[in-house]
């Protein structure tokens, strides 16, 4: 597999000094480069060893190992918490020690400040000593600051790291976990399920480290501020006490009530990403089904119940932030009232300690502690939930590795085997099946659908557990899948798969797997990148490709599930002879196959009937033992034919069988003559560049709000920080009004000598005071609530608009978009980034809001007590400007390059878990295991820069507020003589809050910011390309088409607007009631000539319908009245009801008799749910003959005049493919049938044959007619079936075309044509 990611540079951190790492000193280089240029992958660090994924996965994996073993001996439930924390204590129990010195600084400030506002309240010019004081004040507080702002950055920057390192480790573990879930425990859980694990649990840890400190920092710091402030003021301080304590745990319940969201939005945005991985991956079905609508309700649905689950929770938040901004307020209104009810006088120096001394122990109360709680909360709900993935069931590996001398051959034992996929469901899926297999022996494996062929050689590879029997394989295994897997990398890589590259084999193995010529017209040949689930390949190119993987391994026994049936009969032979019976020819193999005409060759066939083996032996044993095992896989009316006849049907099958081996030699020497298949490449994802424009921002609010609303949340905004300043401020008049009355009290007394005098004057109008600070203080409350609930609303109805919009789009847009797009990007738009703008953004908005409108009250109030200060903030301010655009430079860049290094961790993640069974049978799970590390070594590359340039950034801004606070201070001893105590404490107690704040606004003005980058890539979504309209003004009649002609008249067709013509000046005409076979080699246009008839993309020229022309109705006018069965069968989650008629149009009769026509009824009885059972992911509990049938069953229902058959027999047995053209003749008589086949016994009593070259009308003519001119294309196609089985299909010819009515229009009563056995 190719290398993840572009060589990294070498981490500086590892070898920067002391305070290189103090300030982050070491990033410098990189916001050099940042600023110049954009940043690309390899501009990123690597990963220190030990925060690599592997190392700390493994360290992890062993303490839960150790965790599980001793559970089990102490007969507890194990824990994965205890686990975590064991292995991760010791480094975080040192960080603590930082907490307490940040925390002593934080109570210790508050001291010297009442110091210092002491020396102005009792100001004396000529007392040099309390100057001395408070000049050693202010330098005390000033080395607070620059201390505080140097050393918590450092120390915070590590709290993440651990954060990290614990997501890293359990990411690695899920994976791992992934690829070891047996098949029981896949049935319980879900790709979307597993996303979200890595997508979002894990996330908690990252938040959850940092806060955790707090738990018992908090309570301490509370209970060493009280005994300061009993110091200060007394008893009175136990009321502000009391209402702390009171909101305590207020905010702890909105903890509780907030997980219990949580939770619930977990589980609908799990089911609304389920829904939208299939709604992505099934996108061309729906657009030809147009059920568009009934998917867009389950969508909206879902989102309308996790929309209500987010806005109760975004309220709780609204209310909890509101809590903390006035939470000050209230206790010191309370603090206050009760101090000057006791008859306690104020001062400005009691005022101001004890507002920051509160201010200090309020941040940890009312919002770390709290937060610390919230976050444990979330995180042992998500502990939980990784807890019970890590504890579903593993697959046992039966498999031990055999000493060296006995490995010399491969062989597979079997006797009396019984398997059961499902315990519950009585029937085992395999019983009494017993067979031996040798070295360099054929078994094939026929049967009908469902019949547990697929499941026998789950069983061999030890994916379905055996309940009894004997099961003993010889030698590594190799596998190719039924439904072919690939994963995203190059071609070149999948058919390696790890090995290395030995060029003469790797030819010989293209050239058996027919994909020389495909190569050849890559641009980049084995080197073209594939995209998810191999979007660019055809169903054949990926069908041989996962052939070759399984052919270039060294392995001693191969099992081929069904290699054969999704090519045609050209390359279908010639993978038989030159790959299975080639290449292979001494190994031995297991091929499971449909197709009836290699058996011959086949040293041993089994077969298989409902999970029974019904008989076993040679080809000519089973003949000989009467077994006409034909017969299990055909209709059983031809069984009444005359005995002759079925004596010829055995001759000719052995002959046919003799004779093709030297008719084959004729058709294909090399393989080198096949024809080649043009791929589409994908785009690389669309990574925005510069700035966030103001216009984005406006759009996103308008998009949940009018603009009076939010200009009206606007004003209640700054309404609400005015009320909060103004209170402070009426505090500081009220103490300085109080000085002034002491001092003219003491002075008063002295001169006149009057007492009365005195006492009147003393007195302040307390009642008065204090009225006006409760008005203050309560619409403070009320304006602080207010605001936050509109806030929230809006925001939120916003994310729900924008997901809407772009929901549409994507339902709207053309295929072409869901084919150049891997879904892992599509679905990256609606989980994480539409899981930001849910739940991140909307806090963290109202949260710089709130922060930016608090720093400039502290600019304001502090320019109004010391209007100078003005002159030095003006410079700050400049350089602050400049840091900030230099740093968004660089963090831009890198917050891109995190989500675009996130996308490959999912991607392969989901394309792990499709090739699941591939991926173990090949024993490679160590290696995509290393895959995935890698991806997350990459990602935590970014991640690492991430934080610390967050930190580097911080710390820089800190700096900035540390000079803007020794400025105030010293500015204030400097003006001492005309500024009184209350002014200086506002300004000062307000200034030093703004260390910690600035940096969190900014920061938070940043991650806005980046959080808009969501939102830019959403709007980018909501502005795609749509097709047209579904419905039109020109609505066709409603019966229409009443007789089903179909007329082409120069059309040409490509997918792209610039792309390749695939179908040029197509002039062609289907008449009512006509069967139409149309054939041509791979690539020649046969499903493009199906999209451009439903307009997939607009084709050029015109098309008809029973004389209306399709491109001017509507796309669901015009889909819903032609009925198709794709090539490949998509069910979707949800009820078989919802599968087979989601408008709920029919009655329940309806669907039992579909079903019943399909042969299905017997299945669909034996469900627990019957109609109602719903369907595992992508209705992985049928088999893909079964989905085959519900397609068939849904074209019954919708009794349409139109029916397309694209290639549907490929994954078909012979039987069911039988049953299927039966149906198609019986019940759609009336209709005009076009199918595109690979098979050509399934056509060649068509009406008529469309035979299609290179995108034109090669040849249209009844079969036999065709079949006059040898050196037609499909003479030839004839021809390379074989010799006999080209006679038997040239007899069926005739026969159709003598019994055909000249007259009338054929109508297709006269189908009692009898097949040649062969032709299967």
């Amino acid at each position: 597999m190719e290398k993840v990611g572009k060589e990294a540079r070498a981490n500086p951190m590892v070898t920067a000094g002391v305070w290189s790492k103090i300030l982050f000193w070491w990033l410098n280089p990189l916001f050099r480069t940042g600023y110049k240029r954009r940043l690309e992958e390899q501009d990123m660090f690597q990963v220190i060893p030990e925060d690599s994924s592997e190392m700390l996965g493994q360290e992890m994996q062993r303490y839960w190992d150790r965790e599980l073993q001793k559970a089990s001996k102490e007969m507890r439930p194990p824990s994965l918490g205890k686990a975590i924390i064991l292995c991760h204590w010791k480094p975080y129990a040192l960080l603590g020690l930082f907490t307490i010195a940040e925390e002593i600084i934080k109570v210790t400030q508050p001291i010297l400040l009442g110091k210092m506002i002491q020396y102005f309240e009792f100001y004396d010019p000529n007392d040099s000593r309390a100057l001395h004081d408070a000049l050693g004040y202010a330098t005390g507080l000033s080395v607070f600051a620059i201390i505080l702002a140097v050393l918590h950055h450092f120390y915070f920057y590590q709290l993440q790291r651990v954060g990290f390192k614990i997501r890293v480790a359990l990411c690695h573990m899920i994976f791992k976990k992934a690829l070891c879930l047996n098949n029981h425990a896949m049935g319980k859980t879900t790709t979307g399920q597993i996303v979200n694990l890595l997508s979002n649990d894990v996330n908690k840890f990252d938040d959850m480290t940092i806060f955790l400190h707090f738990l018992w920092v908090g309570p301490l710091q509370a209970a060493v501020v009280v005994g300061l402030l009993w110091v200060e003021i007394g008893p009175s301080c136990l009321a502000g006490m009391v209402v702390l304590l009171i909101l305590m745990p207020m905010q702890s319940l909105f903890g509780r009530f907030f997980s219990k969201y949580r939770t619930l939005t977990a589980g609908l945005t799990d089911s609304r990403i389920r829904i939208m991985n299939e709604v992505v991956s099934g996108m061309r079905i729906i657009k030809m089904y147009a059920w568009e609508k009934p998917f867009a309700a389950l969508v909206t649905e879902v989102r309308r119940k996790e929309i209500d689950a987010i806005l109760s929770s975004s309220y709780l938040r609204g209310l909890n932030m509101a809590s903390f901004f006035c939470a000050n307020k209230v206790i010191l209104f309370c603090t206050f009232t009760v101090y000057v009810l006791l008859g306690n006088t104020m001062s400005a120096s009691r005022v101001f300690v004890t507002v920051s001394l509160y201010t200090a122990v309020r941040l940890n109360v009312t919002l770390f502690f709290p937060a610390a709680i919230e976050r444990l909360f979330e995180a042992r709900v998500s502990v939980s939930r990784i807890q019970v993935f890590l504890m579903l069931g593993e697959i046992e590996r039966s498999s031990v590795a055999l000493p060296e001398q006995e490995k010399k051959d491969g062989s597979v034992e079997i006797q009396d085997l019984f398997c059961f996929w499902d315990k519950s469901l009585d029937s085992p899926s395999l019983q009494n099946v017993s067979f031996n297999l040798k070295s360099n022996q054929l078994l094939a494996v026929i049967g009908p659908v469902g019949a547990g062929k697929s499941s026998l050689l789950c069983s061999i590879l030890g994916e379905l557990p055996v309940e009894k029997g004997l099961l003993k394989v010889n030698g590594k295994l190799t596998y190719a899948s039924q439904q072919p897997w690939v994963f995203p990398g190059t071609i070149r890589s999948n058919i390696l798969f790890g090995k290395e590259i030995n060029p003469q084999k790797y030819e010989r193995v293209l050239k058996a797997c027919a994909l020389k010529r495909d190569l050849e017209l890559l641009p980049d040949g084995d080197l073209t990148l594939i995209g998810d689930r191999g979007a660019t390949l055809s169903g054949g190119q990926k069908a041989r490709v996962n052939l070759a993987r399984a052919v270039y391994q060294e392995a001693d026994v191969y099992l081929l599930d069904d290699p054969l049936s999704a090519v045609d009969a050209e390359v279908g032979r010639h993978l038989f002879e030159q790959c299975i019976c080639g290449l292979l020819k001494n190994k031995p193999r297991i091929l499971v196959t449909h197709q009836l005409q290699y058996l011959q060759k086949a040293d041993e066939i089994l077969v298989l009937k409902e999970g029974l083996m019904v008989a076993k032996g040679t080809y000519t044993e089973l003949q000989q033992s009467g077994v006409d095992f034909t017969s299990l896989l055909n209709n059983e009316e031809e069984e009444q034919q005359a005995p002759q006849d079925v004596h010829s049907r055995i001759r000719t099958l052995s002959q046919n069988s003799a004779l093709s081996r030297t008719s084959s030699m004729h058709s294909i020497n090399d393989g080198d003559q096949l024809p080649g298949e043009a791929v589409q490449t994908v785009a690389e994802e669309s990574r925005s560049q510069g700035t966030i424009a103001v216009s984005l921002y406006v759009k996103y609010l308008k998009a949940g709000a009018h603009t009076v609303f939010i200009v009206f949340v606007l004003l209640i905004n700054i309404l609400a920080q005015v009320a909060y300043i103004v209170q402070d401020w009426w505090l500081a008049y009220w103490a300085d009004e109080q000085e002034k009355l002491n001092t003219n009290n003491t002075n008063s007394t002295i001169i006149n000598g009057q007492n009365v005098t005195a006492a009147d004057i003393n007195e302040l109008d307390i009642n008065f005071y204090l009225g006006v600070y409760a008005g203050l203080t309560a619409a403070t409350i009320i304006l602080g609530f207010a605001r936050n609930v509109f806030m929230f609303n809006m925001l939120v109805r916003s994310a729900q608009a924008l997901h809407d919009q772009m929901f549409k789009s994507i339902l709207r847009a053309p295929v072409r978009f869901f084919d150049t797009n891997p879904i892992g990007r599509v679905l990256n738009r609606f989980t994480k980034d539409m899981g930001q703008l849910d739940s991140n953004m909307p806090w963290t908005f109202v949260d710089f809001t709130q922060v930016f409108l608090q720093i400039l009250g502290v600019i304001a109030v502090a320019v109004s007590v010391l209007p100078w200060i003005l002159i030095p903030v003006v410079p700050l301010l400049i350089v602050f400007l400049y840091l900030r655009r230099y740093f968004l430079e660089t963090s831009r860049d890198i917050k891109r390059l995190e989500s675009t290094t996130r996308s490959p961790v999912f991607s392969h993640l989901s394309s792990s878990l499709n090739g699941l069974w591939t991926i173990r049978a090949f024993g490679a799970e160590q290696r995509f295991q290393d895959v995935f590390d890698a991806h997350q070594d990459l990602h935590s590359e970014s991640w690492f820069l991430f934080l610390t340039i967050s930190r580097w950034f911080a710390v820089r801004l800190d700096g900035l507020c540390a000079i803007f606070v020794i400025m105030v201070l010293f500015g204030c001893l400097l003006l001492r003589d005309q500024l009184d105590a209350g002014s200086v404490g506002l300004v000062l107690s307000y200034s030093v809050t703004l260390i910690g704040m600035f940096q969190w606004g900014i920061r938070q003005s940043t991650e806005v910011e980046n959080m808009m980058t969501s939102v830019e890539r959403a709007m980018e979504y909501t502005e795609l390309e749509s097709e047209a309209p579904w419905e039109t003004q020109t609505r066709p009649p409603p019966d229409w088409p009443k007789k089903g002609l179909v007329t082409f008249d120069k059309v040409s067709f490509s997918y792209g607007g610039d792309g390749p013509k695939v179908l040029q000046d197509l002039k062609v005409m289907f008449r009512p009631k006509e069967k139409v076979g149309i054939v041509g080699r791979t690539g020649a246009g046969k499903s493009s000539l199906v999209s451009a008839l439903f307009r997939l993309a607009e084709p050029e020229g015109e098309i008809y319908i029973d004389g209306v022309l399709t491109s001017e109705i509507g796309l669901h006018d015009l889909r819903q009245k032609m009925s198709i069965i794709p090539q490949d069968p998509v069910l979707f989650t949800g009820s078989m009801r919802k599968n087979l008629d989601p408008f709920n149009q029919r009655e329940d009769e309806e669907l039992w008799c579909a079903l019943e026509e399909v042969q299905l009824k017997s299945v669909v009885e034996d469900l627990p749910g019957k109609l109602e059972m719903v369907l595992a992911e992508s209705g992985s509990n049928f088999s893909v003959g079964q989905r085959q049938l519900v397609c068939l069953a849904r074209a019954l229902l919708r009794k349409n005049r139109i029916l397309i058959v694209d290639e549907a027999t490929a994954n078909v047995d012979p039987r069911t493919d039988e049953l299927i053209q039966q149906t198609i003749r019986e019940k759609f008589r009336e209709c005009t049938v076009i199918t595109i086949a690979h098979r050509l016994n399934t056509i060649i009593d068509s009406d008529r044959i469309l035979v299609l070259d290179a995108g034109r009308v090669h040849a249209y003519d009844e079969p036999y007619t065709l079949l006059q001119d040898p050196q037609g294309i499909f003479s030839k196609m004839v021809q390379q079936t074989g010799k006999q089985e080209a006679a038997a299909l040239l007899e069926a010819a005739k026969m159709a075309y003598e019994k055909r009515d000249r007259t009338s229009i054929p109508n297709g009563h006269e189908y009692s044509l009898i097949i040649s056995e062969t032709a299967m």
